[in-house]
């Protein structure tokens, strides 16, 4: 559909916005803009130009390489971090259009969430949050990858996407519960908040009965009854409750299927994390990111020269943790092959 004559693209869309979406949607003529101005876009609205931003970043395509639960696995159909946010966006996106709100917010906010993702997932996230004298979150750690770290000054995105990027993190316990931070300031980022929970939730389980950890028959009872006995099954019983249930500003779920789904998540956090086979590789996970960074504390000639600016006055500690969260798996099991373990005579 062509735009009315003096109309560019992006102002259709624009209109098209305000024709269509909740009156409570994040409207992209609406924002609060970026912390450097820049010349609007003819095509593409402000958070479709975010989306497409983080997609064609460094960090973004970093993300294939980073693993979630299960540590460098074996099989091919095992989720990665790139997988999962996908998972996310896919998701979200649903919810968001069920919703009528700004789908292209959304996926912008899912697609940016997780870019500050460590190595060997929340392993490596408990590793630097320790020897970090500032502390670590991945959510803080992908808010400074978009304001400063990507390009070398950022992605300049807008200030909605930065706080869905900021605000998606959740307790151990409740998905409606925040983790140190506070709830999205847009309907969409809260959208991506809990599509997040019922991504992870679902691919987890996925992943530990394709391992052979569990099967779906060990899964509590009441939650398979409830939510079904698949994953595809239980997502769309968890999006279709949360479109059903969410009104009136409010983005929430009824108190059955909430329960059920927190039962999901306890139970992969009493069962499933726990075990051996898995806590076996978190433990060998956390002392290669232990050993690198008190080695770079040490040595930093060996990557100041990738991570920072001549004039930069950030601590050595802190670049140390820009570089290392950086890491992809296999980037961060080969520097350490290459600098702990004794080379063979051949």
């Amino acid at each position: 559909m062509c735009p009315p004559e003096g109309m560019c693209i992006r102002e259709m869309l624009e209109r098209r916005e305000r024709q269509f979406l909740s009156p409570r949607a994040a409207f992209s003529d609406a924002s609060k803009g970026r912390r450097i101005p820049i010349e609007e876009c003819d095509y593409r609205t402000r958070f479709q130009r975010d989306r497409d931003r983080i997609i064609h970043s460094k960090s973004f395509r970093r993300l294939k390489h980073k693993t979630q639960v299960f540590l460098s696995p074996s099989g091919d159909h095992h989720r990665t971090r790139l997988t999962h946010t996908f998972e996310v966006a896919q998701i979200a996106r649903t919810a968001s259009r069920a919703l009528c709100l700004n789908e292209d917010l959304t996926e912008a906010i899912s697609l940016g969430h997780d870019l500050g993702h460590t190595p060997f997932g929340h392993a490596g996230e408990s590793v630097l949050n320790k020897l970090s004298p500032g502390g670590f979150t991945h959510n803080e750690q992908s808010l400074r990858i978009v304001e400063k770290l990507e390009n070398g000054n950022g992605l300049n995105l807008t200030f909605e996407v930065r706080d869905g990027i900021l605000n998606h993190s959740k307790s151990n316990t409740d998905i409606f519960d925040a983790c140190g931070g506070g709830l999205p300031s847009t309907l969409e980022g809260r959208v991506v908040r809990i599509c997040d929970s019922v991504a992870y939730i679902n691919h987890d389980i996925d992943d530990a009965i394709r391992s052979g950890l569990i099967t779906e028959e060990d899964l509590p009872a009441d939650c398979v009854a409830l939510l079904g006995n698949t994953p595809s099954r239980r997502i769309h019983t968890m999006v279709a409750d949360l479109v059903d249930s969410s009104h009136g500003g409010e983005v929430q779920m009824s108190a059955e299927v909430l329960h059920a789904t927190n039962a999901l998540r306890n139970y992969l956090y009493e069962e499933v994390y726990p075990r051996p086979e898995i806590q076996e590789s978190i433990g060998k996970a956390k002392k290669i990111l232990k050993d690198i960074y008190l080695f770079l504390i040490d040595n930093p000639e060996i990557f100041l020269g990738e991570v920072a600016r001549p004039d930069s006055d950030e601590s050595v500690e802190r670049l140390v943790v820009d570089f290392v969260a950086g890491m992809t798996d296999r980037y961060a099991l080969n520097f350490y092959e290459e600098r702990f373990l004794p080379k063979l005579d051949r």
